[in-house]
């Protein structure tokens, strides 16, 4: 994903300077249209003005041509000087006529040839101005479309990761739970059937004992059971279902106090309310886990928990006075890859929720979710 965030942000970059360049590049050949055009109606203008000269030059050459025809007639009439005058006019009236006329030529040549490449920078400002037209949109795509898709594929991405991270999770619990089971229930269940062949023997031998061997064994079976049950609580605590999540959170602070000494308070603003099942075991299990951190990373003597019941939503805090630690610190250490804080907040981004943890080495740790309520799930 950084990779191609990366790729994206480059080619954006040499897009957008491309596009600059194109500007550039348009501003010139505008620029280059208007100096031309301007060059244009100036020869227009001139190619005017030398027809109009043209034209006269001709009616002054026609008329020194009849002269020059009525003195040829009348030869005789006219002294030397005046036949000579008369050539002399009518040949530099040609002349001059001659002159105009190629100038009016170069004239024409040239607004021929500015009129083709006014064509020709028409047609290359059009070109600009459809091609910025279209990285303006290759850019919209990069910065705007792209970059959407480029957020739901991260969304995608992280929900991959968040159902990765619940499978480990969920392998996890169940290496706590079978080495759970192997410690405590698997070794007393071995323990009572061994109890249970020497009651059997000392029947033979010594039946009075017999009594107190089945005592013992009872209790043995007692704690077993009471083992069993803990772990199927740990599991999926029946209040949870039966009674809500009160209920339940009341059952595991009261066996929380009682294991390990540590004092929690819990209190309840609002009206409880019975939500979507997924909704309470989100909850259950942040609090679940916010104990077991205060209890192993904490130390603190004391935890509040607070459940807030809104109409809309339901807010949580738990809070310790343990020693704290330093957040950026742990989520380094820990790689992003811990199911503590990434698991709590990964199971509340399921719920579209907010998710956050605020500590300080020496002052505590508080949990603080806020998770909205569908009313059409919120049960009746």
């Amino acid at each position: 994903m950084k990779k191609l965030e990366n790729v994206i942000a480059n080619t954006i970059e040499a897009v957008e300077r491309g596009k600059e360049d194109l500007f550039r590049l348009e501003t010139d050949v505008r620029n280059e249209y208007d100096r031309c055009l301007r060059q244009l109606l100036d020869i227009k203008i001139r190619i005017d003005r030398v027809i109009g000269e043209v034209d006269r030059l001709e009616d002054e050459s026609r008329k020194l041509r009849n002269q020059l025809m009525v003195v040829n007639r009348d030869f005789n009439r006219y002294s030397k000087e005046a036949i000579k005058e008369t050539y002399d006019a009518a040949h530099e009236k040609m002349m001059e006529l001659m002159q105009k006329r190629e100038t009016e030529k170069i004239l024409r040549l040239q607004r021929d040839h500015l009129a083709q490449n006014l064509r020709t920078l028409e047609n290359a400002k059009k070109r600009s101005e459809d091609l910025i037209s279209s990285i303006s949109m290759a850019l919209k795509l990069l910065t705007h479309d792209l970059t959407g898709y480029f957020n739901q594929l991260g969304e995608v991405q992280h929900t991959n990761n968040v159902g990765l991270s619940i499978i480990k999770a969920q392998e996890e619990e169940r290496r706590r739970v079978a080495r759970d089971i192997h410690d405590g229930p698997a070794q007393s269940f071995a323990n009572i059937v061994m109890r249970a062949e020497f009651c059997l023997k000392l029947m033979d031998v010594n039946p009075d004992q017999v009594r107190d061997e089945l005592q013992d064994l009872m209790w043995l079976v007692r704690g077993s059971l009471e083992d069993v049950r803990k772990i199927i609580f740990d599991l999926r605590p029946m209040s949870l279902d039966d009674l809500g999540l009160l209920a339940a959170v009341k059952r595991y602070t009261e066996q929380y106090m009682e294991d390990y000494k540590i004092h929690v308070e819990l209190n309840v603003m609002g009206r409880e309310q019975r939500v979507d099942n997924s909704l309470e075991i989100a909850l259950f299990r942040i609090i679940q886990e916010s104990l077991t951190n205060a209890r192993k990373h904490s130390g603190a003597p004391e935890v509040v928990i607070t459940i807030e019941y809104h109409k809309d939503r339901i807010n949580l805090m738990v809070r310790d006075n343990g020693r704290g630690f330093d957040m950026a610190k742990v989520r380094q250490e820990k790689q992003g890859v811990s199911f503590g804080l990434t698991g709590m907040g990964e199971r509340v981004h399921l719920l579209k929720g907010k998710f956050d943890v605020r500590s300080a080495p020496g002052k505590g740790t508080q949990v603080l979710v806020s998770i909205p309520l569908e009313e059409e799930k919120q049960s009746k």
